[in-house]
């Protein structure tokens, strides 16, 4: 049977229907057509495109709905503009004090558009742009949006300068999880932790904050503390007995003068032979060989 001729007043009046139904507009993947047992708007768009069943042809449903009902069409899409970009942008920013991102979602008042639509037209050069570009660039180079796609190479002169800024201002060094750099320009401690571990930004890779904080400022890194000797903690143990009439043990806490260190640490490092300590020992059995201490002054110092 010859199918039906069909005329653009009834296929949008077939639309409507759908889109009073599902609050959707039809495509032709939506099956078949609501109380039409044969036909479906994949034949519906066919016969558009192709020019069948009474129709002229070179249209679709897809078009057909963008011309007629203001249906945004993801196949013919209008043109861009900077200009129209960067407005949006700044509507954005204005109500949220952010910068949009690929991943912003829906432009308020931009008629569907989507910052991901946006990006993925300047990247490809499509809509009027030529290409190479990205929503980044654009707003790095239009509203000095700091780019973390094409950050700034980093020295380490910089970052210590940084450093002693943020100690004079806290009191402290600062550590990968310490937030933003003090009139860093929009840097993070993690960031700039990440680009000397990575090797990103100019730096080899395979280092840290921490370790060059400790190298440059003799902070200590509690990741990799320093190697011990015998005569170190022998020194050490003479200047806590002095001061307190007992011998350290494991649990007499921080070693008077040396910040970070423990006499648990020195012990954990005796026993398990590192830290640059080649024997297996402990404290008490090297307190025991250069000094003789027995037992009972271990538990007399334990119980103070």
């Amino acid at each position: 049977m010859r199918a039906a001729t069909l005329y653009l007043s009834q296929i949008l009046e077939w639309a409507d229907a759908y889109h009073k139904r599902t609050g959707q507009w039809p495509n032709l993947y939506s099956g078949k057509i609501w109380g039409k047992k044969d036909d479906t708007w994949r034949r519906v768009d066919s016969a558009l495109r192709l020019g069948l069943r009474g129709l002229p042809g070179g249209s679709s449903l897809a078009r057909l709905l963008a011309e007629q009902r203001g249906v945004r069409n993801s196949t013919c899409l209008p043109r861009l503009t900077l200009k129209q970009i960067l407005k949006w942008a700044d509507d954005l920013h204005a109500r949220t004090g952010t910068w949009p991102k690929e991943t912003s979602g829906t432009i308020p008042g931009g008629d569907g558009e989507t910052w991901f639509a946006v990006d993925r037209a300047l990247r490809a050069g499509v809509r009027g742009f030529p290409g190479g570009s990205s929503l980044p660039q654009v707003l790095d180079r239009h509203r000095g949006v700091r780019n973390i796609q094409k950050l700034p190479r980093l020295t380490v002169k910089r970052i210590l300068a940084w450093a002693d800024a943020h100690r004079r201002r806290t009191g402290a060094w600062p550590m990968s999880h310490s937030g933003r750099v003090l009139d860093g320009d929009g840097e993070t401690w993690s960031g700039i932790n990440t680009a000397l571990q990575a090797g990103r930004r100019g730096f080899p890779g395979g280092s840290s904050l921490a370790r060059v904080l400790a190298r440059h400022r003799g902070v200590r890194n509690p990741k990799d503390p320093p190697d011990l000797t015998e005569r170190q903690i022998l020194l050490w143990a003479r200047q806590y007995r002095r001061r307190h009439r007992l011998w350290p043990t494991r649990n007499s806490g921080p070693v008077d003068g040396v910040p970070g260190e423990t006499w648990a640490m020195v012990d954990r490092a005796l026993r398990k032979r590192q830290r640059g300590l080649r024997w297996g020992s402990s404290l008490f059995r090297l307190l025991k060989k250069h000094f003789n201490i027995s037992k009972r002054q271990v538990l007399a110092a334990e119980s103070q």
